[in-house]
């Protein structure tokens, strides 16, 4: 048995349950779809590439210490739930079991594990404050390598790489495009339709520069030669 799987069967350090859902529902129908637009792409990556030690959450709760964990709990048992109490919109992270049952991602049932990959996404709630707010606790927190956000008004991903201590913006090339380090692909803006959703997303792009297709276009693809 692997090591998260034994730490999972340990008792938790602390006598309170952990909560996995705030009942708060998503910004948007688009929220939604993009959400499960880079989930399904970085899942097929993971495929592609045969990388058997990688795990994608998506819209899931991020516990990274008991104190934050009873916060958590607190704030839900007051029916105050707070987007500071969620976790990242998408992350990516490596070098642990993705078979292992997860409710949500609880670090120190992962060997103290965070996210190596973290996409947000902007919404009418995130205000300035908050997304600074964020951006402080992955870099100095999380110690996430990259960090990724993108809002359907902006039409431009922002990515973030952690260089010492704190992130420095990664230079977009001559499309615009975003390169990561951690995933082997380009971040980068997208006009089309995703599940019969016409919008403004990001997807990945190739080393060589092509778009990589989900399963269902690729299959939409063969159909049309």
């Amino acid at each position: 048995m692997s090591q998260p799987a034994v730490a999972a069967l340990a008792p938790e350090p602390f006598d309170f349950e952990l909560v996995f859902d705030d009942g708060e529902p998503l910004e948007s129908p688009w929220h939604r779809s993009q959400i499960t637009f880079l989930e399904e792409l970085l899942l097929q990556h993971l495929e592609e590439q045969r990388w058997t030690d990688v795990y994608v959450g998506a819209n899931e709760f991020v516990y990274y210490s008991v104190e934050q964990a009873r916060q958590v709990a607190e704030r839900v048992g007051r029916n105050r739930p707070s987007e500071e109490v969620r976790g990242p919109d998408v992350f990516w992270v490596s070098g642990v079991d993705p078979t292992v049952e997860r409710e949500g991602w609880v670090s120190w049932r992962e060997g103290g594990r965070l996210p190596d990959v973290i996409f947000e996404l902007f919404s009418k709630s995130n205000t300035l404050a908050h997304r600074k707010q964020k951006k402080e606790l992955y870099s100095r927190v999380f110690r996430t390598a990259e960090y990724f956000v993108y809002g359907p008004r902006s039409r431009r991903p922002e990515g973030f790489r952690l260089i010492g201590g704190d992130y420095r913006a990664i230079e977009p090339d001559a499309r615009g495009c975003l390169w990561s380090e951690q995933l082997h692909l380009f971040i980068g803006a997208w006009q089309g339709v995703f599940r019969r959703r016409s919008a403004h997303w990001i997807r990945f792009f190739r080393p060589d520069g092509s778009m990589m297709l989900t399963s269902r276009e690729q299959l939409e693809q063969m159909h049309r030669l």
